[in-house]
């Protein structure tokens, strides 16, 4: 399993940074956590709670990452399909989906 560099990490969390800040006003930020090829994410919101979102996977192309959900309920990351379909896609379309499942109210 290929290993993002230095540079893959900081790209990333500059880009999921500029679409949290223009698609999703409600978050006060992001918070990413490097560990082997997986990208942690979790969202801090207004209120100062924090929120974990989703796990992305490093495939080797700094455009296209693998991509799970974090379920509450069993306190697992789990493969999930991206609104475009498939289980990896960029990091915008990632956070995008995991906001608008552990973000918006229920019939949204």
């Amino acid at each position: 399993m290929p290993t993002p560099s230095e540079h893959t990490r900081l790209s990333l969390e500059a880009r999921l940074g500029e679409r949290a800040r223009t698609a999703w006003p409600q978050l006060k930020g992001l918070r990413v956590r490097h560990r082997g090829a997986f990208a942690y994410v979790e969202a801090e919101l207004a209120d100062g709670e924090r929120v974990k979102l989703m796990r992305l996977r490093y495939t080797g192309a700094v455009g296209r990452w693998g991509f799970t959900l974090y379920y509450a309920s069993s306190d697992r990351y789990e493969d999930s399909l991206l609104t475009t379909g498939g289980l990896a896609g960029s990091p915008e379309d990632a956070l995008d989906c995991s906001c608008r499942v552990h973000l918006t109210a229920p019939g949204i």
